[in-house]
């Protein structure tokens, strides 16, 4: 599985902002999406706590191209979403992105390397163009070829979805 870095809110300031501002001006319910999330989250068994600020996570995501490439490295992901979506961790301080590094055993000193050099930055600009061409809106994004689904979505979508690129069923 290959995944690409989107820009969900690349303007967001690295200090972050309240969701409150985020979606000023918009006609959105912020309490009744918060608790969409939340029974989504506890439908699929994953942690989830009431988030009231966004952060940019451009900096997380050239982290995670990097940790892909190391042994083991994919647990990044995991790592990343629940600093963000449980422990409300701001994930452009380079200092909580190199713990979280470290936390799931992947070298502080190398990540803190590749955060300072911004060395994968144009791996995540590369991302964001491809993205863009697939007309990616939202988060997570599910694509096989030129098909794709938007959103947390059930299994049965998921299946549907490959069984619709021609992949065959395992026994």
């Amino acid at each position: 599985m290959k995944i690409t870095q989107f820009p969900l809110h690349p303007d967001t300031p690295p200090e972050g902002m309240t969701l409150k501002q985020l979606f000023s001006g918009r006609s959105f319910d912020l309490e009744a999406a918060q608790e969409q999330l939340k029974m989504l989250m506890a439908e699929q068994g994953l942690p989830y706590s009431e988030r009231t600020h966004t952060y940019n996570s451009r900096l997380a995501q050239e982290l995670a191209k990097w940790a892909e490439l190391q042994p083991g490295g994919g647990v990044i992901h995991d790592a990343l979403f629940h600093a963000y979506f449980v422990d409300g961790i701001n994930l452009a301080r380079v200092d909580k992105l190199v713990q979280i590094a470290g936390s799931v055993g992947l070298l502080e000193e190398e990540a803190r390397e590749v955060l300072e050099s911004r060395s994968f930055g144009p791996a995540v600009d590369g991302d964001w163009r491809r993205s863009s061409e697939l007309g990616v809106t939202g988060v997570p994004t599910f694509v096989i070829e030129d098909r794709g689904v938007v959103g947390a979505q059930p299994y049965e979508t998921l299946e549907q979805l490959v069984a619709q690129s021609g992949a065959e069923r395992r026994p």
